[in-house]
């Protein structure tokens, strides 16, 4: 790759991540975040329909973030982004946006649900004050017809993926950060 290439293709990326960063974390109308919570709280419940499993992990959680619609798309440089509801043991307690930028083989779109699980005060101390960025050292489970997230269930892997629709190939070096606002701010 060339470096002007290199160049253009970082010039996307971080314009791709300007027009992320313009995005707020919570609905701007109280329509919009009520339905943002009722469409969290039907999201976790289809999941938990997919797998049971998951009802004792969120439950042993000391949080989790469910995203009903995350939409995502790419053409060797990517984007995504959705927002979605902070459960602090079981309870909601803010809102949370996730934005993605990637670069590498992928082209198409799609959109999935996602729930992601803090196992520690760390990391939900770290999503609240903007520092949580999810990478590959997170292993995922994609919630498909027959899949158990018992049976491939790491005791380090927090992210749990439904597949909503579209079709993508992508094999990305990608990363997701999250912004934190509580429901009082």
């Amino acid at each position: 790759m060339s470096f002007a290439s290199t160049t253009a293709a970082a010039a996307l990326v971080a314009a791709g991540c300007a027009v992320f960063a313009g995005c707020a974390t919570a609905p701007s109308t109280r329509n919009e975040r009520d339905s943002l919570r009722r469409d969290a709280d039907i999201t976790l419940g289809q999941m938990m329909e997919r797998d049971p499993a998951l009802k004792g992990i969120t439950n042993a959680a000391m949080a989790y973030a469910v995203f009903p619609t995350i939409g995502k798309g790419g053409a060797l440089v990517g984007g995504a982004y959705g927002r979605g509801i902070l459960y602090e043991a079981g309870a909601p307690t803010g809102y949370v946006s996730l934005e993605q930028a990637s670069i590498g083989a992928q082209l198409g779109g799609e959109s999935f649900s996602e729930l992601l699980v803090l196992r520690n005060a760390t990391d939900i101390q770290d999503l609240k004050d903007g520092r949580f960025t999810a990478g590959a050292n997170l292993g995922v489970v994609v919630l498909t017809a027959g899949a158990n997230a018992n049976a491939s269930f790491d005791p380090n892997a927090s992210v749990f993926v439904l597949p909503r629709g579209g079709l993508m190939v992508d094999v990305a070096i990608e990363g997701q950060h999250l912004k934190y606002q509580s429901f009082g701010a």
